[in-house]
């Protein structure tokens, strides 16, 4: 496995108290999702927006996300016509898969922009996408930018978190990282993605086009791999339906495992289905000192997501130019956080 070297340094001088002008490219769930939280934020200022829906293009971008305020910002379906405007970083929501938004993310860099991106093949490519991570790496530095995938699985609970625990340890036997979302009370879009409803039949179909799968867990995996400097000898995931009464799938149970040195050394394990018990995010480090730490109910993931993209928006603006992931960056801190209740 190759490991990516950690390149952080506040390189770009931006000041701290700035007020980060973004663009929004992709307007789906997330992307809204994004956009509302960022236009609440007095040091974030949504400058444009970009998304090809025929009902979205040409409104308010404040009304498509039901601000009940103007942004005086309209979307537009050109991207290159928005990217053109003077931003410090393209806040990119437009899908999981990174040969499939190489190009967007490429013209955002071309233009100037740094890239946060909730793309999740982004969150660790050097081993999936060695070709295109190069590419993007390449053209970052190329032109001063900076490029980070992120998000809350992957970019967050079963990876970053992760890393941030295992700072207290003097050693480390065995990672183990578990999330269990009950997709009930969670978007139709994700209810779907994990194939809640289908036959089995139906389900191991999808799951053979490689349509129905939880996107990133791999990309984790790696991503502990190097934060920690292990060299794995190799990973495999596992992909198996939650079968419901009916018989029908619930959701998706799926996990990674690595081994290095003749062992195995980390387990991630993921169920997301419908009515699963005991949700929560669980991280298990077998070492010196053990930690075992569960968060009851798990992390929001839609709100989480929205969260961590716009948070860290001053930390990769100020790093030093090219493709990085969350283990590069010092950590992300929420900023201008309003009180609990308020909106």
């Amino acid at each position: 496995m190759a490991v990516k070297p950690h390149q952080y340094a506040a390189a770009k001088g931006v000041h701290l108290a700035s007020q980060f002008r973004t663009i929004h490219y992709g307007l789906g769930a997330i992307g809204l999702a994004v956009l509302k939280l960022a236009a609440s934020k007095e040091r974030v200022r949504p400058v444009a927006a970009i998304d090809i829906a025929p009902e979205i293009a040409g409104r308010d971008a404040g009304e498509v996300a039901g601000l009940g305020r103007p942004l005086d910002v309209t979307v537009s379906a050109d991207a290159g016509a928005a990217l053109a405007t003077s931003a410090d970083a393209v806040i990119h929501c437009t899908g999981s898969y990174l040969d499939a938004v190489q190009p967007q993310l490429l013209a955002a860099v071309r233009a100037g922009k740094n890239v946060i991106s909730t793309c999740e093949e982004l969150s660790y490519p050097w081993d999936r996408h060695p070709d295109l991570a190069a590419d993007l790496d390449r053209e970052a530095k190329a032109h001063g930018v900076t490029v980070l995938g992120t998000g809350v699985n992957p970019g967050f609970v079963m990876d970053t978190l992760v890393l941030a625990l295992s700072g207290v340890c003097q050693e480390i036997a065995h990672v183990t990282a578990v999330r269990v979302v009950d997709v009930s009370t969670r978007r139709i879009q994700l209810q779907r993605k994990v194939g809640a409803g289908l036959s089995i039949d139906d389900f191991q179909r999808r799951v053979g086009e490689r349509t129905l799968r939880h996107v990133g867990l791999d990309e984790s995996a790696r991503l502990i791999a190097a934060g920690l400097g292990w060299k794995l000898e190799r990973a495999e995931e596992t992909l198996e339906p939650v079968v419901a009464a009916d018989g029908a799938a619930a959701g998706v149970h799926q996990t990674a495992r690595a081994w290095m040195d003749g062992r195995e050394v980390l387990l991630l394990d993921l169920v997301m289905s419908m009515g699963a018990s005991d949700p929560r995010d669980e991280i298990i480090i077998e070492g010196r000192p053990p930690l075992n730490v569960v968060i009851r109910g798990g992390v929001q993931g839609d709100l989480a997501t929205a969260a961590i993209a716009v948070n860290a928006i001053p930390v990769v603006v100020d790093a030093a130019p090219g493709l990085v992931t969350m283990a590069d960056l010092p950590l992300i801190a929420a900023f201008d956080v309003a009180t609990h209740g308020q909106t």
